[in-house]
């Protein structure tokens, strides 16, 4: 089997460097000449929550070559056409594509090569990327978690071989319901990695300012309410129940619910929102296949979601130079 990330950025370099590390066999892809020569040179240092340098192989795409069995795509979705449209030339005939992408960019991408050959893959983690050759680990080590799974009733025949690849960096779990899973990693992205882009924070600082917490538990309740109009059954995240824990309709629970939000996120309270790095290197984000998904399938449903609505706008108008990522933005929800 020959295996790749496409897109390793800082949480493909680091899934790479455990892969290897771990006895894997996997070549990370990446048009960052700077980042692919330190990988090359130096190894792939991978720092934060855990601390090691592992060598690997690492080559821009037009160094590409040959055939993959696997193709694990970690790219941003603003460009999913363009690059799968490439990729697929190098994707073996019964190759698969395993996306590791925020919002559900497995309809697109199957209407491109085919539903049958696209996995899915939900990550419960995160990084920052420090510099060529560089990534911080910003979850805890006891939290690197995969869901995996795909939009059709039976699975891609390779789906086990993925599964071994993904279990030498940490568990993982094969969703029957990958629709629930992925609408799992949408509510914590829509509120935390949104909050974060808006505000210009971590995780843990949006959930600990109570006037951000407020957007963030109305940004989850907006998502559990979109789900439930549209019979989506919302998948436990590392063995929670993120309905049961934050969904709220009195005054008690809502109040629990607020309590809860900082524990429930603490072992991510160091992650800054990928769509916040992009920000800040000048670049136009995912906030449409994250927030926007949630605001475009609450009109499809019929239930309003002003407070993503609120976020997609905030983010559009930073891109523009309009406004900057601060807790300033916070006056903008009233």
């Amino acid at each position: 089997m020959r295996a790749a990330i496409y897109g390793a950025g800082s949480l493909g370099t680091i899934l790479g460097a455990y892969i290897t590390k771990n006895g894997g066999k996997i070549e990370l892809i990446n048009r960052n000449k700077a980042h692919i020569e330190a990988l090359n040179k130096r190894g792939a240092a991978v720092t934060g929550t855990v601390n090691f340098t592992q060598p690997v192989h690492a080559y821009t795409p037009d160094e590409m070559s040959g055939k993959y069995d696997i193709i694990f795509l970690m790219t941003k979705q603003q460009q999913n056409k363009e690059i799968v449209t490439y990729i697929k030339d190098y994707l073996a005939d019964d190759g698969v594509v395993v996306t590791l992408q925020n919002g559900i960019p497995e309809i697109e991408i199957g209407e491109i090569i085919g539903e049958e050959r696209v996995l899915g893959c939900t990550v419960a983690w995160g990084a920052t990327m420090q510099g060529p050759g560089t990534c911080e680990l910003t979850s805890a080590a006891d939290s690197l978690t995969f869901s995996l799974g795909s939009l059709q009733k039976k699975p891609n025949k390779h789906i086990d071989k993925v599964k071994s690849l993904l279990e030498l960096m940490g568990h993982v779990e094969i969703d029957k319901n990958f629709i629930g899973s992925r609408w799992s990693k949408l509510l914590i992205n829509s509120a935390f990695s949104g909050m974060s882009a808006v505000l210009g924070c971590t995780f843990g600082e949006a959930a600990g300012n109570k006037a951000s917490r407020r957007i963030v538990q109305a940004i989850i309740k907006e998502c559990i309410d979109v789900c439930a109009a549209g019979n989506i059954r919302i998948e436990p995240v590392q063995g929670k129940d993120i309905v049961k824990l934050l969904d709220y309709k009195g005054r008690i629970k809502k109040a629990i619910s607020f309590f809860i939000i900082p524990i429930a996120i603490r072992k991510h309270a160091l992650l800054k929102a990928s769509m916040l790095q992009d920000l800040e290197n000048g670049k136009k984000t995912e906030v449409d296949a994250i927030n926007g998904v949630v605001s475009s399938y609450g009109r499809k449903v019929g239930v309003p979601t002003p407070m993503n609505d609120k976020v997609v706008e905030i983010i559009h108008r930073i891109e523009e130079g309009e406004l900057t990522a601060s807790f300033d933005n916070l006056k903008s929800f009233s």
